[in-house]
């Protein structure tokens, strides 16, 4: 079945991007909600986490993005492949994130990827950035004691903003790696590492404080 289209980029401040979205309850969701729980936020079109499922099927995985066509798509190819620890949600994770997993049990969040979200070079669209010090505050709320978040662009200047905001918080501690630490990689590494371009990687370990 052919992709489906849609705009590569979407202003997450306009108007239909701010509905709020319903909260998560993984009793629902998955099959064994008792697994811990690896999170994805900006999957795009969510294969990263559908070979994920397959590779660590220890973990319950949830992929979250703002363009909702892709996260139908991605859902219709979970079901297919009959992964009950695979769900997608359609969520703007730069405003709402905190809603959407305010209801995650304590101590279920493991893991946290970030991976290559939009730029937005323009400085008048900075502010569209996904990765803000809210989005830093929700992980923190619910990412378990020594849970990670794992972090990477190839965008030098996005790296050092998204390195700032999680360096600065107080609940975590950041860790340099020089290599993926997972046995799959996204479309965009795999471009991006084929051109022998770097790309900028961190791990922000949750702490106490």
């Amino acid at each position: 079945m052919p992709r489906v289209r849609v705009h590569q980029h979407v202003n997450p401040l306009a108007p239909f991007y701010r509905q709020t979205p319903v909260r998560l309850d993984i009793e629902e969701l998955f099959a064994d909600p008792a697994r811990p729980l690896f999170m994805d936020i900006g999957c795009a079109r969510g294969r990263f986490l559908l070979k994920m499922a397959g590779e660590m099927p220890e973990y319950n995985y949830l992929g979250i993005e703002i363009r909702e066509p892709l996260v139908e798509e991605a859902n219709r190819l979970a079901d297919e492949a009959g992964l009950t620890n695979l769900h997608y949600s359609f969520c703007n994770a730069m405003l709402w994130l905190d809603r959407l997993i305010e209801k995650i049990p304590d101590g279920v969040l493991q893991m946290v990827t970030i991976q290559f979200p939009d730029p937005w070079f323009k400085t008048k669209h900075a502010k569209r950035r996904m990765v803000n010090r809210e989005m830093a505050d929700a992980i923190a709320a619910k990412l378990d004691i020594g849970g990670k978040v794992f972090v990477q662009t190839d965008i030098e200047f996005l790296a050092e903003e998204m390195f700032a905001i999680f360096r600065g918080h107080e609940r975590f501690d950041e860790q340099k790696i020089d290599a993926n630490p997972f046995p799959v990689k996204t479309e965009r590494e795999l471009a991006v590492e084929s051109k022998s371009l770097p790309v900028y990687r961190r791990i922000f370990k949750g702490t106490e404080n």
